[in-house]
């Protein structure tokens, strides 16, 4: 680092529309690596917090006597790359956003607190002293330290990322620790994550691709190295994950990496499963079903570049990817790519694009109902159109029919047609999906006698009826309370209205007891093995 570059203009994850300058002091271990896209634990009020370096100055408008160096550099290289730093950049600019906290959605919970991007696992233990310490019950003034001194005797050691899971600050307390010599660390080699690999005879087996197919991967892969955007529409069946494939492969072919989005957690695994069973190479997974533990050991294959290919949902478009060469957006039409919830809000397509221009790498859009600003940015040719019109292997179209519920019964929102249709299909020993938008049993609850419908007291929503955990929960809020077995207005009988998945699933389980049936909603499915196992069912 040059001498005069002695400042660090750090962007840490808090509301603030500013950076932080820090002096960065040769004499600090590690501090001369620093470079923009580390993470530095830096000292803010009483406590260290762990930003990253965006830039390096020579002049602050802090006065030099008010600066203060940084505690330690995290990274021995950029965790976060000089292009995918620049579009965090544009978004924080676009977008209105403050910087750290849009730096910050790049990072993984763990790596935000300071765990290491390397795949070494950091152990703790307490040492002898530290022991004797405790037995005395030492110390006494400082019941952070006291707690962890306590975690660590409880057991032989602990890893910094248990310990990140038991306290979000306890490394200012490990530290104060192991400057008395109650504790030590040392370091070990993590577990090497399992390959995924393929057949070798399945690129041999891939399916023959339809003229159309060819002309849009040939239209892909010619742009390979450069900047382009294609819309590939085509309508369902007709090969579009097909194309995609082919694309990756040549991506692979030239030792690049390929990033591929897709709106749905339950899209996931079946789209892993298609890439396993077509390449040999590592494949990292990223979406909100993962814990913290599993979202940080994908995030380092990926920044090791361990990983070929990056796949996930709206969060895997701020994934570290090196030497990228491929950007895909599957169904680019969904609303789940933009993120609405709290915090940094944004459009994981939109950031896409930016980022395929920032990295000089063709991107696709794939979807069979096109958004209507990609159409009107074909219109203005800012997007190549490639077709496929036909169904892959001339499958017919599905036979759709609407039902006119006024000349049917019903059945708990099932009418007799689709129940009918249900029974021969299953007789014929078909599956059945049944699509249904509403969770829980039914989304009001009602009192028959005076009308008073079950509000939400903390937001202007009706809380939805969930039978099985007896619970009246709000899907707007969160909020919760027990169901009433009467009326708190008129003290009458109340009712659930309307129909839920849970309540179909009762339902179908009573008509067709002998049938295997498989729920898939938020309520059921809570982790990532859950959704495996009922998509393994399926």
């Amino acid at each position: 680092m040059s001498a005069e570059l002695s400042i660090l203009r750090v962007a840490l994850d808090m509301p603030a529309r500013q950076c932080f300058d820090y002096l960065c002091e040769p004499s600090v271990g590690g501090s001369a690596a620093a470079q923009p896209g580390c993470r530095v634990r830096v000292p803010f009020g009483r406590q260290t917090r762990v930003g990253v370096v965006l830039e390096l100055a020579a002049t602050s408008v802090v006065p030099a006597g008010k600066l203060r160096p940084i505690v330690e550099v995290l990274d021995a290289s950029p965790a976060l790359d000089p292009q995918l730093l620049r579009m965090l950049r544009w978004a924080a600019d676009y977008y209105h956003h403050p910087v750290g906290e849009v730096v910050a959605a790049a990072l993984p919970r763990l790596a935000r607190l300071g765990a290491r991007a390397q795949n070494m696992v950091e152990h703790w233990h307490i040492s002898a002293d530290g022991a004797t310490a405790l037995a005395n019950a030492q110390p006494k003034r400082a019941p952070r330290q006291r707690a962890l001194l306590e975690h660590l005797h409880s057991r032989a050691s602990a890893s910094a990322d248990e310990l990140l899971e038991f306290h979000d600050h306890w490394r200012d307390a490990a530290h104060a620790l192991a400057a008395r010599g109650w504790i030590a660390s040392s370091e070990q080699p993590g577990p090497a994550e399992p390959q995924l690999t393929a057949p070798e005879s399945a690129a041999r087996n891939a399916p023959q691709l339809s003229a159309e197919q060819q002309v849009a991967v040939a239209a892909i892969n010619a742009r390979l190295g450069s900047f382009a955007s294609f819309l590939l529409h085509g309508l369902t069946g007709s090969g579009k994950t097909e194309v995609y494939l082919h694309c990756v492969a040549a991506t692979l072919e030239r030792g690049q990496r390929a990033l591929v989005l897709v709106p749905e957690i339950g899209l996931t695994p079946q789209l892993v499963g298609r890439f396993a069973a077509r390449f040999a190479h590592n494949i990292a997974v990223l979406h909100s079903g993962l814990t913290d533990v599993q979202r940080l050991a994908a995030w380092r294959r990926c920044l090791s570049g361990e990983a070929r290919i990056v796949l996930g949902t709206r969060s895997a478009a701020l994934a570290p990817v090196p030497e990228l060469g491929l950007i895909v957006i599957d169904e680019e039409h969904d609303s789940s790519f933009k993120q609405q919830e709290g915090g940094f809000r944004y459009s994981a397509r939109d950031l896409a694009l930016v980022r395929a221009q920032h990295a000089g790498v063709p991107v696709v859009l794939g979807s069979a109902t096109p958004s209507l600003e990609t159409l009107h940015n074909v219109s203005l040719g800012r997007h190549q159109r490639l077709q496929l019109p036909r169904r892959a292997d001339q499958a017919p179209p599905p036979l759709l029919t609407l039902v006119d519920l006024r000349q049917e019964k019903l059945t708990a929102g099932l009418s007799s047609t689709a129940l009918q249709g249900i029974e021969g299909h299953l007789t014929a020993g078909g599956q059945i999906l049944v699509y249904i938008n509403r969770r829980g049993y039914a989304p009001t609850l009602l009192c028959t006698a005076c009308g008073w419908i079950a509000p939400c007291r903390d937001c202007d929503a009706r809380l939805t009826v969930h039978h099985a955990a007896n619970k009246l929960r709000c899907h707007h809020c969160g909020a919760e309370r027990p169901l009433p077995a009467q009326c708190p207005t008129c003290g009458y009988a109340v009712k659930p209205v309307g129909q839920g998945t849970e309540r179909i699933e009762e339902t179908l389980a009573g008509i067709f007891p002998n049938a295997p049936l498989a729920r898939l909603d938020r309520d059921v499915v809570r982790h990532h093995a859950d959704l495996t196992a009922v998509v393994a069912r399926v």
